[in-house]
């Protein structure tokens, strides 16, 4: 415990690190995971299968592979950030975007058709009709799953910090763990509980919103 306490200064920059990657990258994925939601939806084959291919090429390629590209890969080809932290916050988000797709997708599917084809008798187009119809009733069914979404993005960005150098609240674990061997425990429980300061509250929150757009549905 008293690792915990001599370091605070640097646990606290680190969660500060910890929170504005994740929202950040929350932000960046929800509308990215959106547009490509539109996309699969689309009328238009090319546009749909644009959506379909990222879908299955992101998802299905594991989170630190995905790092790898960012941090080393892209690069290669002269695209380059200005530090690890952005460039973690693109990794995530490009990577939670997949999922936040079909997240949003399926909101989309469960809401009748009924109201997507009284929007276009009403002389709205396809983009008019999802923005305005479509997608605030598609959201609201999918709170709960967003949220989840959410707290996952905050437990894999620990990979930034202990793979890709981004000073979070993960790098600190190890370099504290082999400063002070005696009290690994309660190093790693009290990088854990920082974690779930901002998940548990997050969890509660989803709870709360579920139930206010349940009663508007």
């Amino acid at each position: 415990m008293q690792a915990l306490l001599d370091n605070l200064d640097r646990l606290w920059s680190g969660f500060l690190t910890t929170l504005g990657m994740s929202v950040a990258a929350a932000v960046i994925a929800t509308i990215l995971g959106t547009i490509l939601a539109a996309f699969r939806v689309s009328p238009l084959p090319p546009l749909r299968a644009l959506g379909a291919t990222y879908v299955q090429l992101v998802r299905n390629t594991p989170l630190t592979a995905v790092f790898f590209i960012v941090i080393f890969g892209l690069p290669a080809v002269d695209v380059t950030f200005q530090n690890f932290f952005i460039a973690a916050i693109v990794a995530l988000s490009v990577y939670t975007a997949a999922f936040v797709c079909e997240v949003v997708r399926s909101g989309i599917n469960s809401v009748s058709t009924g109201q997507a084809e009284a929007a276009r008798a009403i002389g709205l187009t396809f983009g008019q009709s999802l923005r305005d119809v479509v997608l605030p009733q598609a959201f609201r069914s999918v709170v709960p799953p967003l949220g989840n979404l959410w707290i996952a993005l905050v437990k894999n960005s620990a990979i930034a910090g202990g793979g890709f150098a981004v000073a979070d609240i993960a790098q600190l674990a190890p370099s504290l763990a082999r400063d002070n061997p005696a009290q690994v425990l309660a190093i790693f429980g009290g990088i854990a509980l920082a974690y779930m300061v901002i998940t548990v509250p997050s969890g509660i929150a989803v709870g709360v919103i579920e139930r206010r757009t349940a009663i508007l549905r």
